[in-house]
C-alpha cells in the first residue's frame, strides 16, 4: 500500500504510540482521523502537526469503551476525512498492574472494554466502510500476549486476545482487508519506573537497549506497505521474547 493521500484513523492519537503512528502514517502522506478520549490537548497538538504537514487530521472523539460508539468510529472518521477510509490502527489501550488477588470486576471490565472489545467493535464498523475498496487494519498488541506478568493478569489476557482477534479478522475479512498487529516490548515505559528498573530491563533484554516509538511505527509502516501479509503478529522487543 502506497499511503500517499490514503485515509487512515488512529485511535489513542493524542498521546504516547498512538501519537508517534499517527505522526509516522502523516509523514508519509496520509490524512489520519485523530481520535481521543479525554486527551483533548495531546490530540489536537497532533492534529495541528499533520496540518502543518498539509494532511487532513480532523479530531474524533469517542469513549471506545462504549461498544456502539467503537463501531460508530470508523464511518464518523470516514466522513470527516472525505472518500472513505482505508487504514485503521487500533492502538488506544491501558495498562493497569493489579496481581491476581488485587483484580475487581471493575478492573477486568476497564481493561477488557478498552484493550479487548473495543479494537473488535472498531475493526467491525471499518469492515463496513472500507467493504468495497478494501483497506488494512493494524492492531496494537504487547509482548504481554505471549508473556505470564503474574502483576498484569488482565492485560496479558486482553492483549492475547488482540492477538487471536488479529487472526480471526484476517480470516474473516480476507481478500479485501489485511488484518496485521504489532506487539511493542519495552517501548516508552510508564513514567513512575525507577531508573534502576529501567537499567534493569535494558541489561536483560539481548539487544541490550529499549525500544523506541520509531521502532513500532516502522513495524506499522511494514504492515501497511506488506500488501502479502495478513494475519500476523509482528514482535518490536529487543528479542526479549526469546531472552
Amino acid at each position: 500500500m502506497d499511503l500517499r493521500g490514503k485515509n487512515a484513523l488512529v485511535t489513542g492519537a493524542g498521546v504516547r504510540v498512538g501519537r508517534a503512528i499517527a505522526h509516522a502514517l502523516m509523514r508519509e502522506g496520509a490524512n489520519v482521523a485523530v481520535h481521543y478520549h479525554r486527551s483533548e490537548h495531546g490530540a489536537r497538538q497532533t492534529a495541528v502537526e499533520g496540518e502543518t504537514m498539509g494532511r487532513r487530521a480532523p479530531l474524533v472523539q469517542a469513549d471506545l469503551t462504549d461498544p456502539v460508539a467503537a463501531e460508530a468510529l470508523p464511518a464518523r472518521a470516514a466522513e470527516l476525512l472525505g472518500g472513505g477510509l482505508d487504514v485503521v490502527v487500533n492502538s488506544a489501550a491501558i495498562m493497569e498492574r493489579r496481581p491476581l488477588q488485587e483484580v475487581a470486576p471493575e478492573d477486568w471490565e476497564r481493561t477488557m472494554s478498552l484493550n479487548l472489545r473495543a479494537p473488535f467493535f472498531v475493526s467491525k464498523g471499518a469492515a463496513r466502510v472500507m467493504a468495497e475498496r478494501g483497506g488494512a487494519i493494524v492492531n496494537i498488541a504487547d509482548l504481554a500476549a505471549f508473556e505470564r506478568w503474574a502483576g498484569y493478569p488482565v492485560h496479558v489476557l486482553s492483549k492475547n486476545g488482540v492477538v487471536v482477534l488479529t487472526e480471526l479478522l484476517a480470516r474473516a475479512l480476507a481478500p479485501l482487508i489485511r488484518v496485521n498487529a504489532v506487539a511493542p516490548g519495552a517501548v516508552l515505559l510508564p513514567e513512575d519506573w525507577t531508573e534502576d528498573a529501567r537499567e534493569r530491563l535494558k541489561v536483560t533484554t539481548p539487544l541490550r537497549r529499549l525500544g523506541s516509538p520509531a521502532d513500532v511505527t516502522g513495524a506499522v509502516l511494514y504492515l501497511l506497505r506488506s500488501d502479502y501479509v495478513t494475519g500476523e503478529t509482528l514482535v518490536v522487543d529487543g528479542g526479549r521474547r526469546v531472552r
